[in-house]
């Protein structure tokens, strides 16, 4: 990717991370949230047997993050020194605030801790593929499983009649160590025994997360606790007197009329230069990219 891509994404808050942090402790899920955007744009210079997939995972992101926001470099095996985008910074979703949010089209969940407006931790997920896609509606938690049995539903029985009709807790169990069973019961927020598929649609409709960042989901949410699932591909903010946009085209959307949409509704569309606005609906890197006059 080319540095000029950044355009004018707010350089005060960009960052360069000079060393990975182990797994147990990646690039922080916790952030402060100001003028509703949340952490900063970072770079790293690549070694020897790096891999997209791995630093992802290193950095606290999807695949389909770093992915996009490094568009011309090899995701499995990037050459030695190359720089890196790590796209850690995101526009909040439109939508209250309230416990836990799930942007389909960016694969990415929010947890807003009660009592804590200004805080906000963030995790990538992994969704339901195509054919089982992921519901968006208002839920709430009704149980949290620790060490998971999988009752493997008939539909899927059926699509793999190699798998026994129940797989207990354990490495080979595709639910990961934790889970939390929503109010449309077939729909579980877990955690997975293929990390790989963070940032991808992987799934049968249930939302996965890295194995370290469940236990963290799991230690904070309760009982009853909201969930929000939304499909949202373009976010818009106005910082100081600068408008971002962020979009992710999920589905192979109209992206420009999307933006343009969105803008109109919240009122933005002045501020918006139709070729900077035409640009980013086009590279749809996945990150806050000025769009101002």
């Amino acid at each position: 990717m080319q540095w000029g891509l950044f355009r004018s994404i707010i350089i005060s808050l960009t960052f360069t991370i000079t060393a990975l942090l182990p797994i147990c402790d990646a690039i922080g899920a916790e952030y402060s949230q100001q003028d509703g955007i949340i952490g900063a744009i970072g770079s790293y210079t690549t070694k020897a047997d790096d891999s997209l997939i791995e630093l992802a995972r290193k950095f606290g992101l999807g695949y389909n993050e770093i992915v996009a926001a490094n568009p011309t470099v090899d995701p499995i095996l990037p050459a030695q020194g190359t720089k890196i985008v790590i796209p850690s910074m995101w526009i909040l979703p439109d939508v209250p605030p309230q416990g836990i949010v799930i942007n389909i089209s960016e694969m990415r969940l929010y947890y807003f801790p009660p009592g804590r407006r200004d805080r906000v931790l963030t995790y990538p997920v992994g969704i339901g593929d195509e054919g089982w896609e992921t519901p968006t509606g208002a839920y709430r938690i009704i149980e949290k499983i620790v060490n998971p049995t999988w009752h493997v539903p008939l539909s899927i029985q059926r699509q793999k009649p190699e798998l026994p009709a129940v797989v207990p807790p354990g490495p080979d169990n595709p639910l990961g160590t934790r889970a939390l069973r929503l109010s449309l019961r077939t729909i579980l927020i877990h955690g997975t025994n293929r990390p790989f598929g963070i940032g991808r649609k992987v799934s049968h409709g249930c939302i996965h997360l890295y194995p370290e960042d469940i236990i963290k989901l799991f230690r904070q949410a309760k009982i009853h606790t909201k969930v929000t699932i939304i499909r949202q591909p373009v976010k818009a903010a106005v910082v100081g007197n600068r408008l971002l946009v962020e979009m992710h085209g999920d589905r192979g959307e109209h992206m420009y009329k999307q933006a343009y949409e969105e803008l109109l509704r919240k009122g933005y569309l002045d501020k918006a230069d139709p070729e900077k606005l035409i640009t980013a609906a086009s590279e749809k890197i996945g990150m806050p990219e000025d769009v101002s006059w």
